[in-house]
């Protein structure tokens, strides 16, 4: 029985010996050989005194010592915290701080760059650092030593049972939010595992796959590549790019069969040029983390013309949420379809009565892909994690949902149709106006690589709607042209009061469009008016 995300692992290594399960740059492990590793670095932590619950932080880039401290940690009863490799030091220290991690998993190099900031890290007892020399420290208050003291512990014994329930903590993920520092979003072992069994259902997922994992493990889509090829026994190919045409290299060099982005990254991608060796093995390809626009839905059907679409929505407090059967997607490409299975999804109107169809309402995920809530706010948590409607009363026990703050639509069929964040919404002359209904027709131009449309306040209006782009010709530019287009498309109030060019749009450390960056910058850059 699956009961904690290791089991996965052992499950495979059992199925299939020497089945690949990783590869990153030119190695590759087997499901006995990342088993074996799991379970001697799971020793070694151990050894060092972690208990049950403990935090161990791991601050790498994608590498296979990034997967077996993430498993092992899990194994020896601890939570793992997955870092953004992108992070400055000041993010990181945050992120430690905030949960009092006791074990830093990381590079002789980045260690050089945190050292400042760790000496206020008063949880912190050990940095295990991957490198072939080590960062001597005397006066530092926690202990430097190598990873493979950890990875090899003298005993050479597997670790000894942990015990333990699925509803126990597994992993803090820290996601960024509109506002204030990152938050950690709590993920139990029942969450990792039923979002890795929902997953591989409906992304017929095998042991034949090869999944490239390009998206950030801190990132929960990220993490998703892990747990569902895990699930099923597939071969996990960990990806760091620089560039688009990584991405595209390392499809045709490993073969790869499944391909997970976010909007950012598939605008980039879809203008790449594929060779077919590339395009041959690809069996489907999957959005999650916003709106794909139309337009670079068609230009990668037209890339992958036998792979499989899949569009997705997914919320780090609920692991995954819905997904369109690739079947819809030519009658509906802006649906995020309907609940993955073992969820529920609710549209709520303001006043908690549900929604009826065409209605927008906020989405309210319900099932065992609800996580245990945000780490040390307890205001926030109680916020976002709430009593599903229409509960029956008679019922005593507890049951939270994640309230998602995203306003959708549900149609007659049950489809579900993302307007946008609340926090995203704009509201201008008395009207509320989705940004991504923006942005698509900007898309649609061809004249526009990226775009993002914010609503910036304004006394008479409400907010005035701006459209930052990146365009596809920048000498040949000329806003006035996407303005004329969006008045064609669009009614008037809908239509952005200003075009702003931008060579490169900032993302967050997720691969998503900063849209909170972008709106405190622009709004900071205006003079204000004078009362």
């Amino acid at each position: 029985m699956i009961i904690r995300l290791p089991d996965l692992v052992a499950r495979s290594a059992q199925r299939n010996p020497g089945a690949p399960a990783l590869t990153a740059r030119t190695t590759t492990i087997s499901y006995t050989d990342l088993h074996e590793r799991t379970e001697l670095a799971a020793a070694g932590l151990r050894d060092l005194g972690l208990d049950g619950g403990e935090r161990v932080a791991v601050f790498l880039d994608k590498r296979i010592e990034t997967v077996v401290a993430l498993l092992a940690c899990s194994r020896a009863g601890g939570v793992f915290v997955p870092v953004n490799p992108v992070l400055r030091a000041r993010q990181v220290r945050h992120i430690l701080d905030d949960c009092a991690v006791r074990v830093l998993v990381t590079s002789t190099d980045r260690l050089r760059t945190l050292r400042a900031e760790l000496a206020a890290c008063k949880s912190l007892s050990h940095v295990l650092v991957l490198g072939d020399s080590l960062v001597e420290d005397e006066e530092a208050p926690y202990r430097v030593l190598p990873w493979s003291k950890v990875a090899e512990p003298a005993s050479q014994a597997a670790c000894p049972p942990t015990g333990g329930v699925d509803t126990d903590v597994a992993a803090i993920l820290y996601t960024s939010g509109s506002t204030g520092a990152p938050k950690g979003v709590v993920l139990s072992h029942r969450n990792l595992v039923v979002g890795a069994e929902s997953v591989s259902t409906y992304l017929n997922n095998t042991a034949e796959d090869r999944i490239l994992a390009v998206l950030p493990l801190s990132f929960d889509a990220g993490l998703s590549q892990l747990t569902t090829g895990f699930c099923v026994g597939a071969h996990v190919v960990l990806a760091n790019y620089l560039l688009p045409g990584d991405v595209v290299r390392a499809c045709a060099k490993h073969r790869i069969t499944g391909l997970v982005g976010v909007p950012p990254l598939w605008i980039q991608l879809a203008a790449q040029t594929w060779p077919s060796e590339a395009v041959a093995g690809v069996r489907y390809f999957a959005n999650t983390g916003g709106r794909l626009p139309r337009v670079t839905l068609q230009r990668l059907r037209a890339i992958f013309p036998t792979a499989t679409p899949y569009l997705m929505y997914g919320l780090t407090e609920a692991f995954r949420s819905t997904y369109l059967d690739p079947r819809e997607v030519d009658r509906r490409p802006d649906s995020i379809g309907k609940a993955i299975p073992n969820a529920e999804i609710l549209v709520v109107r303001e006043d908690g009565g549900l929604c009826g169809p065409g209605e927008p309402g906020e989405l309210v995920h319900r099932g065992p892909l609800v996580t245990l809530g945000y780490w040390n706010d307890a205001e926030r948590t109680a916020e976002r994690f709430r009593p599903p409607p229409n509960r029956p009363v008679e019922l005593c026990t507890p049951e939270l949902a994640v309230w998602s703050g995203d306003v959708v639509v549900r149609d007659e069929e049950g489809f579900l149709y993302f307007v946008g964040r609340r926090d995203d919404m704009i509201k201008t002359s008395g009207y509320r106006v989705s940004p991504q209904e923006i942005e698509e027709v900007a898309y649609e131009t061809g004249l526009v690589h990226d775009a993002v449309a914010l609503g910036l306040e304004d006394e008479a209006l409400g907010h005035r709607i701006v459209l930052v782009v990146t365009p596809c010709d920048p000498a040949g530019f000329d806003p006035a042209a996407v303005t004329a287009r969006l008045r064609q498309e669009l009614p008037g109030y809908m239509v952005p009061a200003e075009v702003v060019v931008l060579g490169v749009l900032p993302r967050s450390p997720n691969g998503k469009f900063d849209r909170a960056f972008l709106r405190h910058e622009l709004t900071a850059s205006r003079p204000q008016e004078p009362a």
